[in-house]
């Protein structure tokens, strides 16, 4: 199996001496759909951060895709990023008064890509998501649930190695919320690797794996491997 992101004694302090990450051991295989779960104040943001790349740890090692960040200058790393990590957020974030294809896009904006293929490619990237009858709509036009999906489809365009959801479902009635996850389960399916970041325990509890984190540390990570359609099981990488 493939190690995409892996953390070694990853420590993060603030000014201050505020420590928010205590020695985290973390590794996302391939093809793992996971849950990084803990209350307000844990150290799940941050470590969202680390493990995007968004920031570095005050010691430790963090590994992108076999890539030592602590080496990468912040202009290379800000390519492997881009190449590797696609991000989903509570808040869309996306661009007012312009097309659902042209928003997700803008997803391949640094791709090198020409604006035909990008246009493309963005709405081969929606009908994945069950969007292909609205990529002419803007995001005014289009309830909250298919906002988000037009986010996934914008995270999920460049084909990343790795899906970062935060609080994916945080801005949705449940109905909405609950399609989001079984797209992203989907997605999983069809073999994207995705970390999902919650401090609901009831996402986190449908997903086959969970970690836990409070007060800056891992304080659980368990499997629960569920068969795959087609046999075999969900891949899954604890530590315990």
């Amino acid at each position: 199996m493939t190690t995409v992101v892996e953390l070694n004694q990853v420590t993060k302090e603030y000014p201050g001496g505020v420590a928010a990450l205590r020695g985290v051991d973390l590794h996302i295989e391939r093809g793992e759909l996971l849950a990084i779960v803990g209350p307000s104040g844990s150290g799940k943001s941050t470590l969202l951060h680390i493990v995007g790349t968004l920031d570095r740890p005050t010691a430790g090692t963090v590994a992108l895709a076999g890539h030592d960040v602590a080496a990468l200058s912040d202009r290379r790393l800000s390519a492997l990023r881009a190449r590797h990590i696609g991000f989903v957020f509570q808040s869309f974030h996306l661009v007012a008064g312009v097309s659902a294809r042209d928003n997700v896009a803008e997803g391949l904006l640094y791709s090198g890509l020409a604006r035909a293929e990008r246009r493309r490619r963005a709405a081969t990237a929606l009908e994945r998501v069950g969007l292909g009858d609205r990529m002419h709509h803007r995001p005014h036009e289009l309830s909250g649930g298919q906002r988000q999906r037009v986010a996934i489809a914008r995270a999920v365009v460049g084909e990343p190695d790795l899906l970062l959801a935060d609080e994916p479902t945080g801005a949705l009635d449940s109905a909405s919320g609950e399609a989001v996850m079984q797209l992203l389960h989907d997605l999983n399916g069809d073999g994207a690797t995705i970390a999902v970041i919650t401090h609901d325990g009831g996402i986190a509890g449908a997903l086959p794996r969970q970690v836990r984190i409070r007060d800056g540390q891992v304080v659980e990570d368990t499997c629960t491997r569920a068969p795959l359609p087609a046999g075999g099981e969900v891949p899954c990488h604890a530590t315990d």
